[in-house]
């Protein structure tokens, strides 16, 4: 299954709850991805909750341009989860 973002919502400082496609609901902590000069901006919070989810794209985007992967979202939103260790290795998130 293709992992899209249906709906976000901006929860404090870097974290968003976010729900997917395949029912999973969470909250993800992107602090760590506020790397490279596309997401400077973003460590300002105002600019960080300033994001919608984009259909088209099925992840969530900030007005400068800035995305994530939904799969990396997924990640951080339910990393610590024993069952999904294997599939995060999969996509090369941990070793």
């Amino acid at each position: 299954m293709i992992l899209h973002v249906t709906k976000a919502d901006y929860i404090e400082d870097y974290k968003i709850e976010v729900s997917f496609n395949n029912g999973r609901k969470g909250i993800a902590d992107l602090f760590d991805a506020l790397r490279g000069p596309v997401f400077t901006p973003l460590k300002d919070k105002a600019f960080f909750s300033n994001f919608e989810v984009d259909n088209e794209l099925a992840t969530i985007v900030w007005p400068n341009g800035a995305d994530l992967a939904p799969e990396y979202i997924y990640f951080k939103a339910f990393r610590d989860d024993p069952e999904l260790q294997t599939q995060f290795k999969q996509w090369g998130y941990i070793n």
